[in-house]
């Protein structure tokens, strides 16, 4: 996973160079930065349901192909919070009292790969697409030593853009497709998967 998503990182970072190196002047190609809330859960056996708050921050760069569609990679690190039940040790015989009812902080490098659609104005965007993240916050949160937490997630993204003249407002659903879960045993194979719903704003240049 993790070799993945540095493959991924190198090719967007150089499609943009070479896309910049042409065309740097035109509004074929634009940059922004942008951040926000990020309400996200972990839903799974032994994790207290509902979305909890965070944050995320980043930048992007939009590639504008043909009139009303065009794509748009970001580097994002985003940030969430999710707290296990009461009964965590037991479900899954951790052996470890203080992992019931546990809060939790994940933190993620994410590249979204979005396609942009314009929805009868090039101001509101249509965006969809693939996300790939890997975890940078420490994977061994519970009681044994091994890791809670795989160390990739690979998500789908949809949402809606809002491009005013300088400020960019988004709203987007993002939810995970593979199981994060590093800590099954015989007596419980529950998946774990991320999903979260992440407000923003930002500054297009």
């Amino acid at each position: 996973m993790k070799k993945l998503f540095f493959a991924v990182a190198v090719l967007m970072i150089a499609a943009v160079s070479t896309v910049s190196t042409v065309n740097a002047q035109s509004k074929f190609l634009r940059f922004g930065v942008k951040g926000g809330a990020n309400l996200g859960k972990l839903d799974g056996t032994g994790f207290q349901d509902g979305f909890k708050l965070g944050y995320h921050i980043g930048g992007f760069a939009q590639v504008n192909l043909v009139k009303g569609f065009g794509v748009q990679g970001e580097l994002i690190f985003s940030s969430t919070k999710t707290k296990t039940t009461d009964d965590f040790s037991e479900i899954y015989n951790t052996g470890n009292l203080e992992d019931n009812g546990k809060k939790i902080t994940m933190s993620y490098l994410s590249i979204p790969l979005l396609a942009n659609i314009d929805l009868g104005t090039p101001r509101l965007k249509l965006q969809v697409g693939p996300q790939f993240s890997a975890l940078v916050s420490d994977k061994k949160v519970l009681g044994a030593a091994k890791e809670a937490f795989k160390g990739g997630d690979i998500s789908g993204v949809a949402g809606l853009w809002l491009q005013l003249p300088i400020v960019n407002v988004s709203a987007r659903y993002v939810i995970g497709f593979n199981d994060v879960n590093n800590y099954k045993d015989v007596a419980n194979t529950s998946n774990w998967k991320n999903q979260s719903i992440q407000l923003g704003v930002g500054v297009t240049f």
